[in-house]
């Protein structure tokens, strides 16, 4: 051996240095610096599995079953309609009903499979009218043999497609004859479109009407083999009564197919409506859907790895909806529906409603606002059929005529055109370039004579109220002809005449509880041009032959010279109901209170000048009062007469015919009932027939005889 090597080998000697010792002194040191960060670790480990286990259990809790365990919703009956003495006229009829809610990740075959389990167990009808082409093609697809048949199809550029692209195209592969199913094949179709139809962890109707006993216990029997299917209740909305005449008023419910409205689907689902949820679409039903929509069942279901639900439990059972409760009498209702329905079919079968749109009435309290009935019905021109149309009573407007003459008395005293019962000679007023205008009694020149304003409501004076719109104007007439300012200088007046009307109700909103409302139409002075020889329109509007109302408009308006002036909302609903044991009307929740709009901007005495006139108009003894018959009603009545003119045109023809309108109320003294009553466009052939007195006079008195004759 080397000495070197020798050297390498011997211990070292007292002093010398050994020349190892710095590595074998750090292999300790890097071996402790190790142990602790290991230490470290494992305590920040500790700590971590003590803050999850003590600090945040509940939380981890929550996120390991909110993986496994979803909440679903199903929808709860609505509330019901009542009448104003508790009778129902909407209600529920609960039906037996197999239900299906989806699971995560189902495929078609997963639904296929359940829905050829549930043809064994169920009887469905097939309306081949409401499976569409697209619903047969997903059917025949759901069977994965025939969806690789339509993959096989595709071009190589299809394959490439997305998923969503992909099965678009395999869609169109699929062939006529493929899809030309027997009875059995389109009954299974039918379940396959509803199971495919309903959303994941959303609950929908396999069967909802006509289940029987035995389909309910054979499927609760197999329920484990059919996952997602249970067996549950379901509700289907309808009148009390068929031929409804409050039908068309109370509105309808969208379907659970139907679901939500699509322009208004984003409004309902941040509100928390499911997209199938079933609403409100129109009028009552509509205006009201908070109320009678119900609070939502809720359940928990238990979801497995591959998204199936394995089990179902109740959380809450829900609530149905609140009930509402009408000013309208049912028996009051039907009774008005009777009179004005038979009056006008008299006119038809008679000839003289040939060119007539319909007929329509409202009554209501003058103090309240509360409607007592609404009825109309419509009528198409040359048939001699109508249908119901009640919401025609706030939809559509007419021509009022002389009823409104109060407001023209309103805007003149208002302007300081008359003064208090002022008396004005009435002769036919001569416009230059214009038709004579006058009243009816001295269209040809004769029986000129003077008028009060309260006269002049008795007799409805076309000339005062002409007169009145002229001393607006600047104009005092005495007899000749005579020109007005052009329509531009004529602003100021419209304005003020429309304001007067407006402060009773016409041309503006009635605040009517429903939704839809029409103002009628007043035509904006800018649209109006002198060279068509429409500088005289003022004049018209003056006595109610230019503007159109509503007759619900009318009905306000009459109420509002009931109230002495004070202008109340009208409303259907009086109150909100809870639901007693049974789910029928429970407890007051609500109370609609009466709210005055506003109130008229008239002296104490003027509004009794129009009382008096209104009040004449039915008991006056002239030659020319204008409502006599109404003079042995069972109550005290005042009213206002109407008449607005106007012709048609048929094969080149000019047709005259007339609107025969009236308001009313009583009794005089304490007004309880107000009543509006528009027939439009009657052909009287030179027949004095008075069908809007004989139905005010009739419906005035069955409200005597049902309510007031003790």
């Amino acid at each position: 051996m080397s000495k070197k090597n020798n050297d390498f080998n011997r211990s070292p000697k007292d002093g010398e240095k050994h020349s190892n010792s710095y590595g074998r002194s750090h292999v300790p040191f890097r071996l402790g610096v190790l142990f602790i960060i290991i230490f470290v670790l494992f305590v920040a480990l500790v700590i971590q599995l003590g803050n999850l286990q003590i600090v945040n259990s509940d939380n981890m809790e929550s996120r390991i079953k909110a993986s496994s365990q979803r909440t679903i919703e199903e929808s709860t009956p609505r509330g019901m309609i009542y009448d104003s003495q508790g009778e129902p006229l909407v209600e529920n009829n609960s039906e037996a009903a197999i239900t299906f809610t989806r699971g995560l990740d189902m495929e078609a075959a997963d639904l296929l499979d359940i829905a050829e389990r549930l043809d064994d167990l169920i009887d469905v009808e097939v309306d081949e009218d409401k499976l569409t082409e697209r619903d047969l093609k997903d059917f025949w697809l759901a069977d994965e043999d025939h969806l690789d048949t339509a993959r096989d199809r595709l071009s190589n550029k299809e394959t490439n497609l997305s998923d969503s692209e992909e099965y678009a195209a395999m869609v169109d592969k699929v062939q006529d004859d493929e899809i030309d199913f027997n009875e059995d094949q389109l009954r299974l179709a039918t379940i396959f479109k509803q199971l495919n139809g309903t959303q994941e962890l959303s609950t929908d109707y396999v069967k909802n009407s006509d289940v029987s006993d035995e389909e309910l216990a054979r499927v609760s029997e197999r329920s484990t083999e059919l996952p997602g299917v249970s067996t549950s209740m379901d509700w289907t909305r309808r009148m009390v009564t068929d031929e409804s005449p409050l039908q068309s008023v109370i509105g309808k419910v969208s379907t659970q197919e139907q679901g939500l409205p699509a322009e208004e689907e984003e409004e309902y689902i941040d509100k928390g409506y499911s997209r199938n949820d079933r609403v409100g679409t129109s009028y009552l039903e509509k205006q009201y859907e908070s109320v009678l929509q119900g609070t939502k069942a809720k359940s928990e279901v238990s979801v497995d790895r591959n998204g199936q639900i394995v089990g179902q439990k109740n959380i809450s059972e829900g609530k149905k909806g609140d009930n509402l409760k009408l000013s309208i009498d049912s028996e009051f209702q039907q009774e008005v529906d009777k009179i004005v329905r038979e009056n006008y079919q008299e006119l038809i079968d008679d000839g003289m409603a040939n060119y007539s749109p319909g007929i329509y009435a409202v009554a209501m309290n003058p103090k309240t606002g509360e409607i007592l009935s609404l009825n109309g019905y419509y009528h198409e021109t040359g048939s001699s059929d109508i249908d119901e149309d009640a919401i025609g009573t706030y939809t559509k407007s007419f021509t009022p005529g002389s009823v409104v003459k109060a407001g023209t008395l309103t805007a003149g005293w208002k302007a300081g055109a008359i003064q208090g019962n002022e008396v004005l000679y009435d002769q036919p007023v001569r416009l230059a370039g214009s038709n004579n205008k006058a009243s009816i009694f001295n269209k040809n020149g004769e029986n000129n004579q003077n008028v009060s304003a309260q006269k002049a409501l008795e007799y409805s004076s076309n000339s005062y109220m002409i007169q009145v719109a002229l001393k607006m104007l600047g104009v005092n007439y005495n007899g000749g002809t005579v020109s007005i300012p052009g329509v531009q200088s004529q602003k100021g007046v419209y304005e003020q005449l429309r304001d007067a009307m407006a402060q009773y109700g016409m041309g503006v909103e009635t605040g009517v509880d429903l939704p839809g409302e029409s103002t009628g139409i007043r035509t904006p002075v800018d649209d109006l041009s002198d060279a068509q020889g429409q500088a005289g329109n003022i004049l018209d509007l003056a006595f109610g032959q230019f503007d159109t109302y509503t007759p619900l408009q009318l009905a306000q308006y009459v109420s509002t010279v009931a109230n002495d002036g004070k202008r109340v909302r009208p409303h259907l609903v009086t109150g909100i109901y809870d639901n007693d044991e049974g789910g029928g009307l429970g407890e007051q929740k609500e109370e609609i209170d009466t709210e005055v709009l506003n109130e008229v901007d008239i002296s104490d005495e003027n509004m009794d000048t129009i009382h008096k006139g209104f009040h004449d108009v039915a008991h006056g003894d002239d030659a020319w009062t204008t409502a006599k018959g109404l003079d042995d009603a069972e109550m005290d009545l005042a009213a206002k007469t109407g008449t607005a003119e106007m012709v048609v045109v048929e094969d080149g023809d000019e047709i005259s015919v007339d609107g025969l309108n009236m308001v009313s109320y009583g009794p005089y003294d304490d007004p309880e009932i107000a009543f509006a009553v528009v027939i439009p466009q009657i052909q009287r052939n030179n027949s004095k027939v008075t069908p809007n007195l004989d139905i005010t006079k009739e419906v005035m008195d069955a409200y005597y005889d049902l309510y007031k004759d003790d």
